[in-house]
């Protein structure tokens, strides 16, 4: 049996072994428990009980939440004290950037989804979703009136934009997180390599980092920025599938078409 203390933060429970029976009881806070698309808040004395996931579980502490767990195979990745610390400035980032607030959240929950459906390792998905919460870090370096620019950016602004993966990526080479670096640096790499900042093409970009970046375009179609309103969801989608297998990933885009339709987002 082991106490742990949640502060603000997330946590993920992964698919593992059927064998593997985990139980939780929450002595006292609030967390979000989303299962099967469905939203579930726990608080004090609640419990649950989980074995043989199919897909991760997301959760949520709304407040600080203490809770017990029992487990035969502790599975569900917690962050440390460092990734907390570059999440600190993620947030930090969506705060300068009053348009992108919880992108990298609603991002992450995406990119989950893709990974289950396509069928990529326990390990892989714990990298893939500590890569998407952090994947615009670099953007702390971005003045925040060329972040919230309502008219097209000078040939300077972009250029400032485009360095924010390979900024991200310097910020986690310093940490335990380094393996993450590549992921985060490639995640505006497009397969046709008219991406940025190397030019990747096809598989030369990381699985993750094409996930990331399908879920990075939709979540920033549907969702209200300076100089434009959302879309819908149908054409963020429509835009998508018209580039799979030019700037997207075909595979991906498939997979990500099948979660937005069991979230009942798209027909």
């Amino acid at each position: 049996m082991k106490q742990t203390v949640l502060k603000d933060k997330y946590m993920i429970l992964f698919p593992g072994d059927e064998d593997i029976q985990e139980f939780f009881y929450i002595l006292n806070g609030e967390m979000e428990l989303m299962v099967d698309d469905t939203r579930t808040i726990l608080t004090d004395s609640d419990f649950f009980s989980v074995r043989g996931l199919e897909e991760p579980i997301h959760i949520t502490a709304i407040t600080d939440v203490a809770f017990l767990s029992i487990s035969n195979s502790l599975v569900f990745h917690s962050l440390s004290e460092e990734i907390k610390e570059l999440r600190k400035i993620g947030e930090k980032v969506e705060k300068k950037d009053y348009y992108t607030y919880k992108h990298s959240s609603r991002v992450s929950r995406y990119a989950l989804k893709v990974a289950a459906r396509i069928g990529m390792t326990r390990e892989r998905i714990e990298d893939l979703f500590l890569a998407s919460i952090l994947h615009d870090i670099g953007k702390i370096n971005i003045p925040e009136d060329v972040l919230n620019k309502p008219g097209k950016l000078t040939d300077e602004e972009f250029e400032m934009i485009k360095k924010h993966p390979g900024d991200g990526a310097e910020m986690l080479r310093k940490t335990a997180y380094k393996k993450l670096a590549d992921i985060v640096e490639q995640h505006h790499e497009r397969i046709s390599g008219n991406g940025y900042p190397f030019g990747l093409k096809g598989e030369e970009i990381l699985l993750e980092a094409r996930i990331i970046g399908v879920c990075d375009t939709f979540d920033a179609m549907t969702e209200d920025r300076s100089y434009r309103k959302a879309f819908t969801s149908e054409y963020a989608m429509e835009e998508i599938r018209r580039l799979s297998g030019i700037q997207y990933d075909p595979e991906v885009v498939r997979a990500f078409e099948e979660v937005l339709q069991q979230e009942e987002l798209i027909k």
